[in-house]
């Protein structure tokens, strides 16, 4: 008798043990998602650019994974953070500044929604970007109640913080708002840390975004520094791109924001924006530290588009190029052990990607609605890949700068559809594995025909996806037929 109490009571151990093991190694990581708006990639010093100040992101990069092919499928903040938090391509969605408001089934879908669901904690601050209707056509609103703590705000939000209704009581200490969402982030995770639910903190900083407005804290940061340009810099560099291209904004603010006279000043300024985001950065990880949340932690860091900083005598954003549509990422996993610093990652990765992985972390089927897929198996190797091409959309703004292009590691097609009066449609190649400055259009070069025959097969395979899965309403199908390839077909003109 007293053997089978042993046996028992050694059974109860076991099993307890068991349990311990299980927990611990099924325990849901904590998820912090930070994203800028209008960051290109030459913006930080693990991306190449001694100059710029990134202390805190550069370490983020050292622990964790950079990736060197990350795109947004569209370059513009509505749409690109429908993108995010949905997994969707533009047309899949159909939301954007010139369509529409988010429709509620996709929120539904959205990793907030479905983490909340799950049993985690939410927090969201700063530029929401989009609003949520029942209705294609109807008016919106903000998805305040989705979250269980809201700092975000409309439309643009604002770099005064007491402006900003959700963040108005930081606006004593940080009157400015990139800080202030440091604060709503530093405080979260204090908070989180006294309950037993993971978290996900998603943050959206307004800065670099126009009007430019550095927090004066910091105006000593690039005091009378001076920046190299890059390659590309100027329109004699730009005399190959389209002259749809040129038709938009992105053409005229090369001098209106005076890259062509002041690049000095105008690129302190905006370096001056970045690195007070680097300081928000470091005040989320110290909290994570004090926490002791880090090892468990999982933080993503990106921007909603890039930005064309004078390059090929353009700027803002919007268009295919890749100061426009290629960002940074870094991802940063502290359950993974990292005994080689500073890993890097080619494979072709994009903004739809986000909401993929984010629900895995959490241990949660991804929907088949979404287009992206989970960015965990490159944290594990590198040298994988997911996928072999994604679309750059632009249906934003006036009808000659709409484009659709397609990317893959090494190689972008962009056509661009609008032939009227003296415009005819025109398709642009590069090679952006040897010409990452796109400075030559290979579309006439004999060398690159098989491989421009290449790229226009997986433009118009792209583009059948489009017309077979895109949204019947906001006047995505219209806009998808406008795409329609009249170059290098039986229908040319």
């Amino acid at each position: 008798m007293i053997r089978l109490l042993r046996f028992v009571a050694c059974l109860a151990i076991l099993s307890e043990s068991i349990s311990v093991v299980l927990s611990a190694e099924t325990k849901r990581p904590n998820i912090v998602f930070l994203m800028a708006d209008d960051q290109c990639t030459y913006s930080m010093g693990c991306y190449g650019t001694p100059g710029a100040k990134t202390p805190n992101l550069d370490q983020l990069a050292r622990d964790g994974l950079v990736f060197d092919n990350h795109y947004d499928t569209t370059a513009i903040c509505m749409a690109s953070r429908a993108n995010v938090m949905t997994g969707m391509f533009e047309y899949r969605t159909g939301c954007n500044f010139d369509t529409g408001a988010l429709l509620r089934e996709h929120w539904l879908r959205s990793y907030p929604v479905l983490l909340r669901q799950a049993g985690y904690e939410t927090a969201f601050a700063g530029k929401c970007g989009f609003e949520v209707t029942d209705k294609p056509g109807k008016k919106g609103r903000l998805p305040d109640s989705d979250f269980d703590r809201w700092g975000g705000g409309p439309g643009q939000t604002s770099y005064v913080t007491k402006q900003n209704k959700s963040m108005a009581h930081y606006a004593g200490e940080y009157p400015h708002s990139t800080l202030s969402y440091g604060a709503f982030g530093r405080d979260f995770i204090r908070d989180a840390a006294k309950g037993k639910q993971p978290f996900c903190l998603s943050i959206s900083f307004k800065a670099p975004h126009h009007p430019v407005t550095p927090d004066p804290k910091f105006d000593d940061v690039y005091e009378g520094n001076k920046f190299a340009k890059p390659g590309n810099f100027g329109r004699e560099y730009g005399k190959h791109f389209s002259e749809q291209s040129r038709q938009g904004r992105q053409y005229t603010r090369f001098h209106e924001w005076k890259y062509s006279t002041d690049y000095d000043d105008v690129m302190a300024k905006y370096y001056q924006q970045i690195y007070a985001i680097d300081v928000a950065v470091g005040m989320i990880r110290d909290a994570l530290v004090e926490s002791d949340f880090l090892s468990n932690t999982v933080v993503i860091y990106t921007s909603d588009n890039g930005f064309i900083c004078g390059s090929h005598g353009y700027a803002s954003k919007v268009l295919p190029y890749e100061e426009a549509s290629r960002v940074p990422l870094i991802v940063y996993d502290g359950r993974r052990p990292t005994p080689e610093a500073g890993r890097r990652c080619e494979a072709l990765t994009g903004n739809v990607d986000f909401a993929p992985t984010i629900l895995e972390l959490a241990g949660l089927t991804i929907p088949d609605n979404m287009d992206g897929r989970s960015l965990l198996p490159l944290v594990a190797d590198p040298g994988d890949s997911i996928h072999e091409s994604l679309p750059l959309i632009n249906v934003w703004g006036p009808k000659e700068v709409h484009s659709l292009a397609v990317v893959t590691r090494d190689w972008k097609y962009i056509y661009w559809p609008f032939d009227k009066g003296d415009f005819e449609p025109t398709e642009e190649l590069y090679d952006t594995g040897q010409d990452p400055l796109e400075l030559k259009n290979l579309t006439t070069d004999s060398s690159s025909a098989n491989q421009l025959l290449r790229m226009r097969e997986v433009y118009d395979k792209t583009l059948a996806h489009w017309r077979e899965a895109g949204v019947v309403y906001h006047g995505y199908q219209e806009l998808g037929a406008t795409f329609e390839r009249k170059i290098g077909t039986n229908n040319e003109q």
